[in-house]
């Protein structure tokens, strides 16, 4: 019974020395934790923004083009979305995403999503939620630069293109802005994309266009739009979607993402209004092409500034956004004679562009915003945002302009003009859309 109780008290004396450190280490209150709310929401927003890409942004384009190019479209969104996210895994997030080195490019810890870790930094969910999320805006901004080139380029060169161009183009200026690269230490905003989605994605559009040239026939030829409906419908498709675009980007599930959507919805829908009120004024009708471009010009624009402003913010965001880009339609096309088939520069890259100059003056907490940070005033955040879009601007041309030349001596950038006239449903992937007999 002596030794027993010798045992029994030797055992509670070293439960009770270890529960300390046994507590220390699984209830370490400044350890970073997954939240499962945090986690659910964004993988339901990374759900969301694919949507965008397959089907939103397919039909949207597809409905735009002649019936004889309508599968071209969808293959290559199909396409690019695939082997944009297999990059992605491989080497894109740890360019985009790795230890921060000089501020170009992230280093390579996570090639391959090795060394992922349990938590991301600064956040509340685990990286592996963090890079698949990120992989769908890897997929969906080559996958805009779609529109550009319809009905007249080559699949193969796209594909090279694109894979390229994430590798080149995506993934540094994500790393400048979004990964702690040298635009981020400067003080460059962007809260779901204005600078690394839309600008990178619409400058590069319209340098390939002009390399490409002009379809065969345009603009004497009338190149209507074969189905208004499927485009209204990937509208529809891609302003929900967004909701996980920009609502995601706050990476939890708490009032910034409620925010952020809210701003998203409010935005679009002054967008879409002023665009047709526009149309009726300078051509007599409202039509469904046009509240549905308007509608994306709104998303496109409030896209930087969605966490950052307030809804009042929002509504003038998104008249002007209307405002701004239907005008850009008619400069580019009209004024400047360049075919970018889908309007990708004059929607997406000037709607990225003024987004993100107008969130230095929104963010103002006098005009509901949440604040300059410390030591910026508009001044300040103004010009480290023109820094921020001029460089992107001038680093996705440049790149661009080399990627296309570079690639076209292997693969050539454009269809044959017998090819062009069949469509490229038939003459590129050997099937139609529709069969019409």
């Amino acid at each position: 019974m002596n030794k027993l109780s010798k045992y029994l008290g030797a055992m509670l004396v070293t439960l009770l020395l270890a529960t300390p450190a046994l507590a220390q280490d699984v209830i370490d209150p400044t350890a970073a934790v997954n939240d499962s709310g945090d986690t659910a929401w964004i993988i339901s927003a990374t759900a969301l923004v694919l949507l965008m890409t397959l089907p939103g942004l397919a039909l949207f384009y597809g409905g735009l083009v002649r019936s004889k190019n309508f599968l071209s479209v969808l293959i290559q969104c199909m396409a690019v979305g695939g082997v944009c996210s297999i990059l992605w895994v491989i080497v894109g997030y740890t360019l985009a995403f790795g230890p921060v080195t000089n501020g170009f490019l992230g280093g390579g810890l996570n090639w391959m999503f090795l060394n992922l870790g349990n938590v991301r930094e600064s956040t509340t969910i685990p990286e592996s939620t963090f890079a698949m999320f990120q992989m769908t805006f890897a997929v969906i901004t080559p996958a805009l630069m779609v529109g550009a080139w319809v009905e007249r380029a080559r699949f193969g060169w796209v594909i090279a293109f694109s894979a390229l161009w994430l590798l080149v183009v995506y993934a540094p200026v994500t790393h400048w802005v979004w990964g702690g690269g040298w635009l981020s230490e400067l003080g460059v905003l962007d809260f779901a994309g204005g600078i690394v989605v839309h600008t990178t994605a619409g400058v590069s559009a319209l340098v390939a266009a002009i390399m490409l040239g002009k379809r065969i026939g345009w603009p004497k030829t009338l190149m209507l739009p074969h189905s208004p409906a499927l485009t209204v419908a990937g509208a529809g498709l891609l302003w929900v979607g967004w909701f996980g675009f920009n609502g995601g980007s706050a990476l939890t599930a708490t009032d910034d993402a409620s925010q952020a959507i809210i701003n998203t919805h409010i935005a679009a829908s002054m967008a879409a209004l002023m665009w047709i009120v526009i149309e009726k004024i300078k051509v007599g009708k409202s039509t469904a092409i046009g509240i549905a471009t308007g509608a994306i010009a709104g998303l496109a624009t409030i896209t930087p500034a969605a966490g950052f402003v307030g809804p009042g913010a929002s509504i003038i965001i998104g008249a002007l956004a209307g405002l701004v880009c239907f005008f850009a339609v008619g400069l580019v096309k009209n004024g400047f004679g360049i075919d970018d088939s889908l309007d990708v520069f004059a929607v997406h890259g000037i709607g990225g562009i003024l987004g993100s100059l107008l969130l230095a003056l929104f963010i103002s907490e006098g005009f509901g915003g949440t604040g300059y940070a410390e030591n910026m005033a508009f001044g300040s955040q103004f010009v480290a945002q023109l820094i921020g879009v001029a460089t992107v601007a001038l680093w996705s041309a440049f790149a661009t302009f080399l990627l296309g030349f570079g690639i076209s001596f292997i693969l050539p950038m454009r269809v044959s003009e017998d090819d062009e006239r069949d469509g490229l449903d038939i003459s590129s992937h050997g099937e139609r859309a529709w069969d019409l007999d």
